[in-house]
């Protein structure tokens, strides 16, 4: 079973993370404090914040902290239309942020003598509010670029210490999950762009809705995320982490995406199996032990299958772990190949069967060794396909078509010879699934009576059919035995209920995880 990280409901509203990759641990007090204070001077506080009389009174919650908040952050759509505010902690900002970590720090790491030309420079108003940042958002040229938070000034209109509008209250601290938006086709496989896929007709409240979330986490809030529909739920989560990979916060945001996805249990590893490129990518930057090893799984059992969706959409260090393991498991089928092909009957002597003493035995042998050189060799190009084809081109330059100006399809007198279609790749993982399951899974009984059938009637009796099923039943067992290393089953799901064919036996070590170097 899959273990979940506790969440402490009871913690949920305190204005700082209580993850243990936090940068500034002072925080916690500080924010206490400032809590503290306004609780000193304010009674009778609502659920909203302010107190519980006048209306007139400011809002110290998130998503504006009007009274302890010192960041100002700004979400605009590119029409100008749609608005967002936050007023934010600065401690908090950073120590969940590296982005605003840097951003804010920037003014400290200059050298003394321009702050200090830049401190006499500066009037009463800009004195009043130092110590306060301001961030908005800001569009590119093209709709194809990223809207990233660039920090301005502060404004004499800044609304610190404001009453906020009534669509800026803080939303409740377990919100619905939004209903399902239907009509709309989402590609699970593009994963690549940095772009907030949109499930909804409006691109921009989708993209507010992940900053939205994406400040919630850093306030210990859970984020509003379709627990319904996991096809929501991927692309909600894929927006969110590519905002904590601009905004270096994968640390954060990581663990929340990781607790919601497995909230779907059976349903999360069906997706998996359907799309395991795509949620290879989700794991790595979640930075998911559990949603990584098992798309990893399905990835190395089908490797190069998703080798072009992959690369380049993935650090290098991943593609060499994919690669390392499915190199691992070419060498352990040959390994065990190799066992299977010398496999052998014995007498009740102890000698190795062969037509001398034991005919009827090394005919099964025979036809086993035969039945998995088949299956698991490819078929050799046909000579005579090779000929007719030289003939079928000597002849068309020997007499040039008639009807030239039609298609080739159409055209009687055209004697050149299509293309063939190129034969799939053998699945070898469905083979050695039916070795290992024995029985009557492979060669069953019909297939032995049609054999001995063509043998002659002196060799097709009930005698022998039953000496030849026991014969073949005891190669089986042997069989099986030599190919459980391949057996294994590392995905949370079952292969057979499932019907995946592929080989699911790679194992990821402790040292395996690409992140730790990180």
């Amino acid at each position: 079973m899959v273990s979940y990280p506790d969440r402490d409901p009871r913690n949920a509203r305190l204005p700082f993370h209580s993850s243990s990759t936090q940068r500034t641990p002072s925080v916690a007090s500080s924010s206490r404090a400032s809590q503290s204070t306004v609780r000193r001077h304010r009674h009778g506080r609502s659920l909203h914040g302010g107190s519980g009389g006048g209306s007139s009174a400011v809002q110290n919650e998130f998503p504006v902290f009007g009274v302890t908040g010192d960041v100002e952050i700004l979400l605009k759509s590119r029409d100008g239309r749609q608005e967002r505010k936050y007023i934010l902690h600065r401690l908090i900002l950073s120590q969940c942020s590296g982005f605003f970590e840097d951003s804010m720090n920037e003014d400290r790491n200059r050298p003394d003598q321009e702050s200090s030309a830049r401190r006499q420079s500066t009037n009463a108003g800009d004195a009043q509010r130092s110590g306060r940042w301001r961030y908005e958002l800001e569009y590119g040229r093209s709709e194809d670029d990223v809207p990233v938070l660039v920090r301005r000034p502060v404004s004499s209109s800044s609304d610190f210490g404001r009453e906020p509008s009534p669509t800026s209250r803080p939303p409740p601290l377990r919100p619905k999950p939004a209903p399902p938006q239907n009509g709309f086709f989402r590609s699970m496989a593009n994963f690549s762009a940095l772009h907030v896929t949109s499930t909804a007709e409006d691109p921009t409240s989708e993209l507010f809705r992940a900053y939205d979330n994406f400040f919630r986490i850093f306030y210990n809030y859970p984020p509003s995320l379709d627990n319904v529909n996991i096809a929501n739920a991927y692309v909600e989560s894929k927006g969110l982490l590519q905002l904590a990979d601009m905004y270096d916060s994968l640390d954060i945001i990581g663990p929340r995406i990781d607790h919601h996805l497995l909230r779907f249990q059976s349903r999360l590893w069906k997706q998996i199996a359907k799309y395991p490129a795509s949620y290879l990518k989700l794991g790595f930057l979640a930075r998911s032990r559990d949603i990584f090893r098992e798309a990893l799984v399905h990835v190395v059992g089908q490797w190069p299958a998703g080798e072009r969706q992959l690369r380049g959409a993935v650090p290098q260090r991943v593609l060499e772990l994919i690669e390392d393991k499915a190199d691992e498991l070419e060498e352990t089928k040959a390994r065990v190949e190799a066992k299977l092909f010398r496999l052998t009957l014995t007498t009740t002597r102890g000698e190795r069967v062969n037509p001398a003493n034991d005919w009827l035995a090394w005919i099964v042998l025979s036809l086993w060794r035969q039945w998995f050189a088949e299956k698991t060799t490819p078929a050799p190009a046909s000579i005579l396909k090779d000929s007719s084809a030289r003939a079928s081109r000597d002849s068309s330059l020997a007499a040039p078509p008639r009807h030239a100006g039609l298609p080739a399809s159409l055209n009687p007198h055209d004697r050149s010879v299509p293309p063939q279609p190129t034969a799939p790749p053998l699945n070898t993982g469905r083979v050695f699934r039916q070795v290992g399951a024995g029985g009557q899974a492979y060669l069953d009984h019909a297939d032995l009576k049609r054999f001995l059938r063509q043998a002659g009637p002196d060799v097709y009796t009930r005698d022998n059919l039953r000496r030849a099923e026991r014969r073949l039943d005891e190669l089986k067992n042997l069989a099986a035995a030599a190919v459980q290393p391949l057996m294994r089953n590392f995905l949370e799901l079952d292969v057979r209920e499932a019907g995946i064919s592929y080989l699911t036996c790679s194992r990821l070590e402790e040292r395996d995880w690409p992140w730790e170097e990180d």
